[in-house]
């Protein structure tokens, strides 16, 4: 019997784009078209696992080039040690499923000269997918709310907002 669920185990590498992003970094709002790739890692889920599984990630990384010639490059902070994120089957015949992505990264903004300038994320970036299938084929997902990227050593202060990071997944 097959559950339309991925094996638990398996590696899933999806590729990523995510055009004309806003967001905003100390004050300036600026548009980035993020390219790159994230891979998960299929685990059991206790909460639901019949329906669902979690999805560990292993590996996530994107960059975009700035108009000034900077660049733009998140990445994942560590080892994903908790799989919050989630793939549930909502529905068997045709296959629906809702995926709730929750990644927490680094964002390191290069521009020319200067040191560079190294923020994390504030409250992990959720995204949330309606899908058809998994692994998915080009589908977008969308983020629940926006993400704020504080330094470091202040996480009071926030330096960074992405507004919106509609990205297209896998198939690309």
């Amino acid at each position: 019997m097959t559950t339309g669920l991925p094996p638990i185990g398996a590696e899933i590498p999806c590729s990523r784009l995510a055009v004309n992003v806003p967001m905003q970094i100390e004050g300036t709002l600026l548009t980035a078209d993020f390219r790159g790739g994230i891979k998960h890692r299929v685990d059991v889920n206790p909460d639901n696992p019949t329906d669902s599984v979690r999805l560990r990630t292993v590996g996530h990384r994107m960059s975009a080039e700035l108009p000034d010639g900077g660049t733009l490059t998140i990445e994942q902070n560590d080892v994903d040690t908790d799989a919050p994120s989630t793939l549930t089957l909502t529905q068997k015949f045709p296959p629906a499923y809702e995926l709730r992505e929750v990644t927490s990264f680094t964002l390191v903004v290069e521009r020319g000269e200067e040191e560079p300038l190294i923020l994390v994320t504030k409250q992990p970036m959720v995204l949330l997918a309606k899908l058809t299938q998994f692994p998915p084929r080009g589908d977008l997902y969308q983020l629940e709310k926006p993400v704020e990227l504080v330094h470091p050593d202040d996480p009071a202060k926030v330096m960074a907002v992405i507004e919106k990071f509609p990205v297209k997944v896998g198939g690309l």
